[in-house]
């Protein structure tokens, strides 16, 4: 029996003691790793939709104001503001590989984007409205914003002076991190001292995405 070798109790609790540390330490980067792609994640799901409904839009709205036959007066609509934009174009008739009839009554040449809560669900998207129905084209949106500018940079109201459109968008993750709270002020483009969303307080991140849309057919008639 004395030649018998074994583990003491204090051997085995010094052995638990390390294979715990060692566990924690294990697990800890296992979080921190779990915890950073989560959020990576996240981030590019929001910049992807941003990225996807800013270009969209700035496809449809690049044609406002199309009017090849010069009797559709087709353009950005009075009924235009800073959240919402409504504007025409004269693409086709009827006939989807018709040509420009003189209206804006076929499909694709009367629309409004907006920001609404589609769902109901309290998360509110941007959405197209081109009057016989209303899609969806982004979710998770805090703010769109529109600036409505003339031949020389400076905003207008005035429709017949519209030369081009910038356009402002803060969009959020569709999950919250808990290590982070958001208390940024988000800002227009136009103008660096119109606040159009925040600071939030919560912990969404979120990101602005701005761009200037030149209407290559307004002022041509």
């Amino acid at each position: 029996m004395k030649n018998e070798k074994g583990f003491t109790l204090i051997e085995l609790l010094v052995a638990m003691l390390v294979a715990g540390i060692v566990m924690a330490g294990v697990y800890s980067a296992y979080y921190s790793q779990q915890k950073s792609f989560v959020v990576q994640d996240e981030l590019a799901e929001m910049q992807q939709n941003l990225r996807a409904a800013m270009f969209f839009m700035a496809k449809e709205i690049r044609m406002a104001g199309c009017n090849p036959t010069g009797s559709a007066n087709a353009g950005i609509e009075d009924d235009s503001t800073a959240n919402t934009i409504h504007f025409t174009m004269d693409l086709r008739g009827k006939d989807p590989n018709s040509v420009a009839d003189g209206d804006t009554g076929d499909p694709g040449e009367n629309i409004t984007y907006t920001l609404a809560d589609l769902n109901g669900d309290g998360i509110m998207e941007i959405v197209r409205d081109t009057g016989s129905g209303q899609e969806m084209v982004a979710e998770n949106i805090d703010a769109l914003h529109f600036d409505y500018l003339k031949e020389d940079g400076t905003t207008t109201t005035d429709r017949l002076l519209m030369r081009s459109v910038q356009i402002t968008i803060v969009a959020r993750t569709g999950r919250g991190d808990l290590g982070y709270v958001d208390n940024e002020t988000y800002y227009d483009l136009q103008d660096p001292k119109n606040a159009i969303f925040g600071p939030a307080g919560d912990n969404f991140r979120r990101r602005r995405l701005a761009t200037n849309i030149k209407c290559r057919n307004l002022g041509l008639l």
